[in-house]
């Protein structure tokens, strides 16, 4: 798996889910299919009128998921912007071109109240529960620093192998001290929980 790959596999689910947060910090999610995809970055058309565009422009801060059928789930978290006034035509006619269904829900001129938004700086992470082990990874779209997730053993660990024993997915390896094979973690806390020594700590 890598980054390019999960872009396509967004790109094929079509239908995505948006997460911003509104004024009073309420979540909001938005189901988007009017998506472009580069290479190095995602383009979106909406309309200027609506709270969703509002809260991209205040804020920025957007987090999108799909769900695969073989259930894979993909999660990018990063900002969005709008694109340069002399870019937004281009990137509008290419999504409409794409997606011919926005004819018929903007039609004509009336295509003119919508406002592209990119998004090139973000965390994409990969899920896969329909494999065993479950699989993970992480990936960064642009320069973004990727930050530590779900939990890693210290050197306080004793070898008991308690943690390895209560694992789900048996991803903790013997050792001194033993270790958690992240790729395969579920990030659940199992093992934090019952650590009779709290050598487990949460990234």
């Amino acid at each position: 798996m890598n980054l390019e790959t999960c872009l396509k596999k967004m790109e094929l689910v079509g239908v995505l889910a948006f997460a911003t947060v509104d004024q009073e910090g309420a979540p909001q999610i938005r189901n988007i299919s009017a998506i472009h995809y580069e290479k190095d970055a995602i383009y979106f058309f909406t309309a200027r009128g609506k709270n969703f565009c509002r809260e991209l422009q205040e804020d920025g801060r957007v987090q999108i998921l799909c769900y695969t059928r073989y259930k894979e789930m993909i999660r990018m978290s990063g900002k969005a912007y709008a694109v340069a006034e002399e870019e937004q035509e281009k990137w509008r006619d290419l999504i409409f071109e794409e997606q011919p269904y926005l004819a018929n829900v903007y039609q004509g001129d009336t295509r003119d109240i919508g406002i592209i938004f990119c998004i090139d700086q973000a965390e994409v992470e990969y899920f896969n529960l329909g494999v065993n082990p479950i699989f993970r990874e992480t990936y960064s779209l642009g320069s973004v620093t990727l930050k530590k997730k779900g939990y890693h053993i210290t050197e306080k660990c004793i070898g008991c192998g308690k943690c390895k024993r209560v694992c789900p997915q048996r991803c903790i390896d013997e050792g001194n001290p033993y270790v958690i094979n992240q790729n395969h973690c579920l990030h659940c806390g199992n093992c934090y929980e019952n650590c009779p020594v709290k050598a487990i700590e949460r990234n």
